[in-house]
């Protein structure tokens, strides 16, 4: 939102709506530059408003899939697409998720538009714009539920061979339970076998699996 911070001192009353400026967000985004930089990389930023981390981090992504593959317009394609599918957001708003949605979508397509240029297809961007549906949701992160009132559920996206994507689907609550338990093995069994055994146990459990599916037809799921 540029330098405004607060958009109405009702909304700030009603849901603490905060907006943080672009240079605090580069400053906590650089203790982890070097994630930022790693095309697969997740990201889940759990009270997103219009995505002025996310949008960031796109930012960093894209720069990254540009230099290594511009002159590759197959694999520019769907590197950048993977770029999107490493980034999730929850918001309590609806209009900051719609918001949100489409700021990542204007980041993307222009990028995207541009090392593309006449090779760039109508069908990859209506798959960024699925991919965004899905990964930039309207609910509340604390509850983990959806504004409907269902578990928040996010898709994970797999880059497997060629342009082909595995789909799972994870309910946020498992998603979150299945990490915290993960940090505690790893805290007291660092070094150990019987850690690495009892990390691999505790999985997280996908709600949904979809078959492999070429990366341009995604959409197609549903």
């Amino acid at each position: 939102m540029g330098n405004q911070q607060v958009r109405s001192k009702q909304r700030v009353a009603d849901y603490g709506e905060v907006f943080t400026a672009a240079r605090e967000v580069n400053a906590m985004l650089d203790l982890v530059k070097d994630e930022t930089q790693r095309i697969d990389s997740r990201f889940l930023e759990p009270a997103c408003g219009e995505g002025a981390f996310l949008t960031e981090i796109l930012r960093r992504k894209l720069a990254v899939v540009k230099g290594r593959y511009k002159k590759s317009p197959f694999d520019y394609e769907r590197y950048a697409i993977l770029a999107l599918m490493s980034i999730y957001g929850v918001e309590l708003l609806e209009d900051n998720a719609e918001s949100c949605r489409q700021n990542l979508f204007t980041i993307w397509n222009t990028e995207y538009t541009a090392v593309m240029r006449q090779q760039a297809s109508e069908e990859c961007r209506s798959t960024a714009r699925y991919i965004l549906r899905k990964n930039i949701l309207c609910g509340d992160a604390l509850t983990m539920l959806q504004a409907d009132g269902t578990p928040i559920v996010f898709a994970e996206w797999s880059l497997v061979s060629g342009g082909m994507v595995k789909r799972r689907d994870y309910t946020l609550d498992e998603l979150l339970r299945k990490s915290e338990q993960k940090s505690e093995i790893d805290e007291v069994y660092q070094t150990s076998l019987e850690g690495k055994d009892k990390a691999a146990e505790i999985l997280p459990t996908p709600i949904r699996e979809y078959p492999l599916t070429d990366y341009r037809r995604l959409a197609q799921y549903e």
